[in-house]
């Protein structure tokens, strides 16, 4: 951080690499079994990402669980459905839910190859 309190360019980049470091060593603790360990990664990730205020991409953020940190992996750790339009994730580990939309994304999808 520089002298003045305020994140420069510099810092901001730094932690969007760790985020994405951190994302990748949970999914390897998790693969390995570590699942505590790769909770952890899940949670520093996060709070670097509030810290410096830096947003984690959808890819990653739509991955874990945001109350327990559990690496969301349909069929083991998660329950995928989609209902009306929307993907409903619910993580099998906490019980909570993460909804967001389907069509919007499809329609932007479509559009943008125009």
């Amino acid at each position: 951080m520089s002298r003045t309190g305020r994140r420069t360019k510099e810092d901001i980049e730094i932690a969007r690499e760790r985020i994405l470091h951190l994302y990748h060593t949970s999914v390897k603790f998790f693969d390995s079994g570590w699942i505590d360990h790769s909770r952890r990664c899940l949670q520093l990730a996060r709070k670097i990402g509030m810290r410096y205020n830096v947003r984690i991409p959808n890819e990653i953020k739509r991955n874990f669980c945001k109350h327990c940190y559990t690496l969301l992996i349909p069929g083991r750790t998660a329950r995928v459905r989609v209902m009306k339009g929307r993907v409903i994730i619910t993580c099998l580990v906490c019980k909570k839910t993460k909804r967001y939309p389907y069509m919007k994304e499809k329609h932007e999808r479509k559009h943008a190859h125009e």
